[in-house]
């Protein structure tokens, strides 16, 4: 075991050897637990990376889907009518937590209960949304884990101009149905971009077929890179990689999970870790902690990814001292 493995299992609250008794306690009463789960992409398998890495984190805390704990997934496709509709179909079947990935699927959540206990996952802003009174205490049935995307912005765009020296301008392509060019993602990456002297183009996007269009704008105005926001945009990280070095245009990756699908760089939390943090809160409050009394949390670790291997494509050179800080290189 790691070292920074075990610190984090000593010091988490849940250690993983009498865990399991814990969530066999759950059944006692008569049932399992009941627990649901509102995605944002539209299947299982579109979620793959990281159902994959909470359902890991629940097993380890003893929980067994058919034994001692019963699993409501939803998917609703990014439809925002969907999200709605799945977030009330979650609160009628009454589990004993719910889960909510993303921010949107946390405010529809949050418009169907105010009694059943609710963990966000990716939220950016829960005290500005009123999911909670503040992080520290949050007051209600919700808690969870919020992004600093807004404070990061600047160091992200620091990072693709290192990678790029001569960028002068950036493309911000804005999946605008389930992702606002409001919020403090995009926000503090035009003040970053602006900043430094660089122009900023913002093209919105709805649709898969809505992405090629966007990059062949993108190739023909001249923007020396592109950065992708929005649930959408993560499922069609495949297109978006391909697009980008068909089309030769660097693009900023703001999840590290989609770097390595061909885009040039990424800096962020660790997403796996927030899943895993999820379950461990859900498992304290089955265990009878309130909402109320987990304190929000935030990112404590960000990592560097280069994709080398894109790099080559795009005929850049990446500088040493970006790659001596990375955390990863793809190659």
């Amino acid at each position: 075991m790691k070292r920074r493995e075990f610190i984090a299992l000593i010091g988490g609250g849940a250690a993983a050897w009498p865990a399991v008794g814990r969530a066999q306690q759950i059944a006692i009463a008569g049932r399992p637990a009941k627990i649901g789960v509102l995605w944002h992409a539209g299947s299982a398998d579109e979620e793959r990376e990281y159902l994959d890495v909470l359902m890991k984190a629940f097993g380890e805390l003893g929980y067994i889907e058919g034994t001692n704990a019963q699993f409501l997934h939803r998917f609703p496709a990014e439809q925002p009518d969907l999200f709605r509709k799945m977030a009330r179909e979650l609160v009628d079947a009454e589990p004993d937590v719910i889960v909510a990935v993303t921010q949107k699927g946390a405010v529809e959540v949050k418009q169907a209960t105010s009694k059943i206990p609710t963990v966000f996952v990716l939220a950016s802003d829960p005290v500005k949304e009123r999911f909670v009174e503040s992080l520290a205490h949050p007051g209600g049935n919700m808690t969870g884990l919020s992004t600093m995307a807004a404070d990061i912005g600047g160091k992200r765009v620091a990072l693709l101009r290192e990678a790029v020296p001569a960028l002068r301008g950036v493309a911000l392509i804005i999946d605008y149905r389930n992702f606002s060019t409001s919020s403090p993602s995009v926000t503090g990456i035009v003040s970053a971009a602006k900043a430094l002297g660089l122009s900023v183009r913002t093209v919105q996007v709805a649709t898969f077929d809505d992405v090629d269009r966007a990059f062949a704008e993108i190739a023909q105005d001249g923007s020396e890179a592109a950065i992708p926001f929005g649930p959408m945009l993560f499922n069609e990280r495949a297109r978006i990689g391909s697009l980008a070095l068909g089309r030769r245009i660097p693009t900023l990756a703001t999840i590290n999970e989609t770097v390595s699908y061909g885009l040039l760089i990424s800096y962020g939390q660790d997403q796996p870790e927030y899943f895993r943090k999820a379950a461990i809160y859900v498992d304290k409050i089955l265990r009878g902690t309130k909402p109320a009394d987990l304190p929000v949390q935030q990112p404590t670790r960000f990592k560097l990814i280069i994709n080398l291997k894109a790099a080559k494509a795009l005929a850049l050179t990446i500088p040493t001292s970006l790659l001596i800080a990375a955390d990863e290189v793809i190659e």
